[in-house]
């Protein structure tokens, strides 16, 4: 019989890379492998390719990396039987330098993907511009005005992460100034944003449902639960009172948009996080796994709470049926998403050729109907619900699995996203109009961010009390819940949508408030909150470690 060979390893996010578990056969990697904190942030995602791979002493190809077929022959001639780290390395780094094209090969693996996408939104219209009638494809169409959106707030995230900042910003940047120039005229599409803008939001969960590790929410449930409710009532309490005096925000308003601020960002915390793994900064004591699952649980409670709350503030119902909306909700997403995520592990099956494109179609076209068809039968409340019960289920029974490395769901979920991030920032930019922007709403609106991110901090500090953590240590788990931005763009212009397509005239400004603050929240902490958790984390976190290493 022929002998298998293991599995790739695929790493195209840092995303999907933070979620990987290795299996719990494989070797310690030694401590000399990991390289350079210079060598980290020139090159974070090939080094944890090399790390992982070596790990299961596998062999790699290394010429999507910029390294030709004779170089990757030198580096896997140069793997011993035993791994040794620090001759890997410094073979690798010989022949990098030696190749003429370090720079090249170190940057060109992190800027391909956001060019590719670029080019396949290019190559989209293209295809366009050649079938369909002209008044749908020429450039001052709405279609492509909108079209040209998201182009653009693709560029403009490239040029913004060539600065360290999150690319985050200059598609929302880009947002703001296609509207104020008076491009974002997109008469008639009003639906089809709407409908993107719940694809993002569908992505989010799903991710967030797949990021749920069981295991780990079983083991140190306590802890976490503590460090999810306590700064999450404090800041949602903080931004309702504020918000009800300065913004003039009715109560259930406050607390939809405490839920929306909340949320910490998956994107900028767990890339963060990647770059300290590799220099095993925090390793020492499993902080990362405790960030991560206080990450997801976060906002998981935020995404359900978020629904719930905005079905109740919608019910066009008797005094009964709103205060049914939200426990008749819960039913529906428990049962849907339980139903759906227990189909996903059965259909299709596991030896079936096809069984990741499938099982990836299934997740996501489950999660839509979730969304979509909560709204129709007038309990929007359960699809955020129904989403992430779906991924959790099947994520669940996935990692059970002895071939769970071969499941590539949560990577295409990943790559989906690529592609709806620029959308979804980019939309919520465009609905900051300066023209109708009011100055007490941005300066209240800023001062109820500030004072209810303080709350946090400290709720989220007085929660680690009694872990066996030093106070330095304490103090990064505390920052890592700052930075705001991914679920926020997915959340914030939820309320929007819905008043619009209801035609409550009366909430429409309140919805557009709950946006304004958004925006201002994911402008104010997510570059700031990258850049402290970076810059504080050789000072406050130890080198772990690895067990096994004799040192």
């Amino acid at each position: 019989m022929k002998k298998l060979s293991p599995p790739r390893i695929y790493i195209t996010s840092v995303d999907e890379a933070a979620n990987h578990q290795p299996a719990a056969s494989a070797s310690p990697v030694p401590v000399e492998l990991l390289p350079h904190s210079a060598d980290v942030q020139q090159q974070p995602i090939p080094s944890i390719d090399l790390t992982m791979s070596l790990n299961k002493h596998q062999q790699l190809d290394h010429t999507g990396y910029g390294y030709d077929q004779e170089e990757t022959q030198q580096i896997n001639a140069s793997l011993p039987g035993v791994c040794n780290g620090l001759e890997i390395q410094q073979s690798a780094e010989h022949i990098d330098k030696s190749s003429g094209k370090s720079f090249f090969a170190r940057n060109w693996l992190i800027v391909s993907q956001p060019l590719a996408l670029l080019a396949i939104f290019f190559l989209l219209w293209g295809v366009a511009y050649s079938v369909l009638p002209r008044q749908l494809t020429d450039p001052d169409t709405p279609f492509m005005r909108l079209w040209f959106l998201f182009i653009g707030a693709q560029i403009s995230g490239i040029l913004v992460s060539l600065t360290g900042l999150p690319d985050m910003l200059g598609m929302l940047f880009w947002g703001v100034l296609y509207t104020n120039v008076g491009w974002a005229d997109f008469q008639g599409l009003q639906k089809v944003e709407v409908f993107l803008r719940e694809m993002a939001l569908v992505n989010i969960m799903l991710l967030a449902g797949l990021g749920l590790d069981y295991d780990s929410l079983k083991k140190l449930f306590r802890f976490i639960m503590q460090l999810t409710l306590i700064p999450t009532v404090a800041e949602v309490v903080a931004i309702t009172v504020l918000s009800r005096y300065l913004l003039d925000l009715p109560w259930l308003w406050g607390v939809l948009l405490g839920l929306v601020v909340t949320a910490i960002s998956p994107n900028v915390v767990v890339t963060v996080l990647l770059r300290l793994k590799e220099e095993r900064l925090g390793m020492n004591k499993g902080i990362h796994t405790l960030i991560i699952a206080m990450t997801s649980c976060n906002d998981v409670l935020a995404i359900f709470l978020f629904g719930v709350i905005l079905g109740v503030i919608f019910s066009t119902g008797n005094l009964t049926s709103q205060i049914l909306q939200g426990p008749i909700g819960i039913v529906i997403g428990l049962v849907f998403g339980g139903a759906c995520g227990a189909g996903l592990l059965y259909m299709p099956s596991y030896q079936a050729k096809y069984s990741n494109g499938l099982r990836f179609s299934m997740t996501i076209l489950a999660g839509t109907l979730s969304v979509v068809g909560s709204k129709l039968i007038g309990y929007p409340s359960a699809g955020a619900l129904g989403c992430i019960v779906t991924a959790f289920v099947a994520g669940t029974g996935w990692k059970k699995r002895i071939d769970y490395d071969t499941n590539e769901v949560g990577m295409y979920l990943d790559l989906l996203w690529k592609f709806l991030k620029p959308v979804s920032f980019s939309l919520i930019g465009k609905e900051v109009n300066f023209s109708v922007l009011e100055g007490n709403t941005v300066l209240y609106g800023a001062i109820t961010l500030l004072v209810a991110v303080l709350f946090r901090l400290i709720f989220s500090y007085c929660s680690t009390l009694g872990s066996d953590l030093n106070w330095k240590e304490k103090a990064y788990v505390t920052l890592s819940g700052f930075p705001k931005a991914t679920v926020q763009a997915a959340l914030g212009p939820a309320a929007l949508d819905l008043a619009r397509s209801l035609n409550a005239t009366d909430d429409l400004p309140r919805a557009q408030t709950v946006l304004i603050v958004t925006v201002l929240a994911i402008i104010f902490t997510a570059p700031l909150g990258a850049l402290l958790m970076i810059k504080l984390a050789p000072r406050w976190l130890r080198k772990g470690v690895p067990e096994g290493n004799g040192i």
